[in-house]
């Protein structure tokens, strides 16, 4: 076991201690409940238990495990489909709750560990925990994600995204009426100075941008599409939250728990929809893309009804 101190972020004021530890350190809930059964979970010396409630400025104690192997471990993943394939690369459609690859403190789900299960074989280039992965989605952020299965196809990918040369389009929906209601956000990205979970806007930081459209507003939201110049950490949700309209869902970044609660989010609504790419080995240009998942669906219906609180179950 290893400690660490974590401090407890605005977004997760009054929030059950599972729920929000879960979210600040990528592990499941039932493990946050396991850690806090065992007295591995404290505020100023205080044991806690898996249902108490932070109050943001917390400071916590956690004793974590200590990660598990970085090798992909074979793990199917209930709703990752196969969107294309062939000898070269693959494209999954990937759900949220799983992420890209394996990673310290992180014990859910990964893309490539469900890849393994598929008998999927991809790029051993690279760090064996990272390996064919050319382009990452957070944990929280579902849709299309492009993965390298040769050699010559990861270099090529990874220098197509590198150079720009991929058309990465997103949907999010955000908290407000963005204005004008198309535009580009250019600044600059790195990682927060205080709070090592999170990104921020930061003077030196590496050079992001935006490009959004707003595609349909509704009451206290829009739903933009947005273009990725760049590929930063958290560059969306970070750009977003920065101009005063953070995706819907988003507790890491500022968004209204009021609203996330009326939504029945447990994430950023936030969906990777389409990328377009030259295939890394004949050039032709191919466009992969995703639907909403159903959380992502559920919400969008709750916030086109003006004013109407009910959650679906009418």
């Amino acid at each position: 076991m290893s400690l660490r101190l974590l401090p407890v972020p605005d977004g997760f004021d009054g929030e059950r201690v599972d729920t929000a530890l879960a979210r600040m350190t990528g592990l499941s809930r039932s493990r946050v409940g396991d850690l806090c059964a065992h007295g591995d979970v404290r505020r100023n010396v205080e044991a806690l238990t898996k249902s108490d409630r932070l109050h943001a400025g917390d400071l916590l104690e956690v004793d974590l495990p200590d990660p598990r192997p970085v090798e992909p471990v074979a793990t199917p993943v209930e709703g990752m489909a196969l969107l294309y394939e062939d000898e070269d690369i693959v494209v999954v459609d990937k759900p949220a709750g799983v992420a890209a690859h394996p990673s310290m403190g992180w014990d859910g789900p990964d893309v490539l560990g469900a890849l393994k299960a598929m008998h999927v074989r991809v790029a051993t280039s690279g760090a064996a925990e990272r390996q064919g992965i050319v382009s990452r989605l957070d944990v929280g952020t579902s849709g299309v994600m492009i993965v390298a299965k040769g050699e010559r196809a990861y270099s090529v990918l990874k220098r197509a995204f590198r150079e720009h040369m991929v058309d990465k389009v997103y949907h999010a929906l955000v908290q407000g009426h963005l204005d004008p209601s198309h535009g580009t956000i250019d600044a600059p990205i790195g990682r927060h100075p205080s709070r090592e979970w999170k990104m921020a806007i930061v003077e030196g930081g590496r050079e992001s941008v935006t490009h959004y459209d707003v595609i349909e507003a509704m009451p206290g939201a829009c739903l933009a599409e947005i273009h990725l110049e760049t590929g930063r950490t958290h560059q969306i949700r970070v750009h977003m939250a920065a101009v005063g309209h953070p995706c819907v869902g988003d507790a890491t970044y500022g968004a209204d728990p009021v609203m996330t609660a009326r939504t029945g989010l447990v994430r950023q609504w936030l969906h990777a929809r389409r990328l377009g790419i030259a295939h890394p080995i004949t050039g032709e240009h191919m466009v992969f893309t995703s639907d909403y998942p159903a959380d992502l669906v559920h919400a969008l219906d709750v916030m086109r009804l003006p004013g109407h609180h009910h959650d679906g179950r009418e």
